[in-house]
């Protein structure tokens, strides 16, 4: 089993930063995907960021050049560096891990106002 504890979430004004982070406990292994999901009220979860055991990394075209997403292995934490928050952006962010057998956190509310 994996446990995935989100934090730093909050009610943010259109253009601030916000900084989530993502603490991994259980039966992790560095060598493994992770990633930032998003869910607004009425739409379908999508996908934030990934990273990988390497670092490579994979954005949504809708937060390319806004968003950075990092990890430390030797922390299990999963980070999503999030600037210039548009209100497009308020929705329950999710901390993922694993694959083919994904694990997930309880969320994190993130609002931007206008």
């Amino acid at each position: 089993q994996v446990q995935l504890v989100e934090s730093g979430g909050g009610l943010v004004q259109a253009g601030g930063s916000l900084r989530l982070s993502c603490a991994a406990s259980g039966n992790i292994f560095s060598i493994n995907v992770m990633g930032w999901y998003r869910q607004a009220p009425g739409k379908e979860r999508e996908l934030v960021a990934s990273i990988s055991s390497r670092g490579t990394t994979n954005y949504a075209d809708s937060v390319k050049g806004r968003v950075t997403i990092s990890r430390d292995n030797a922390k299990s934490t999963l980070y999503l560096q999030m600037n210039n928050l548009k209100p497009e952006d308020t929705a329950v962010y999710y901390c993922s891990y694993g694959a083919l057998r994904v694990y997930w956190g309880q969320g994190t509310q993130v609002t931007v106002s206008s």
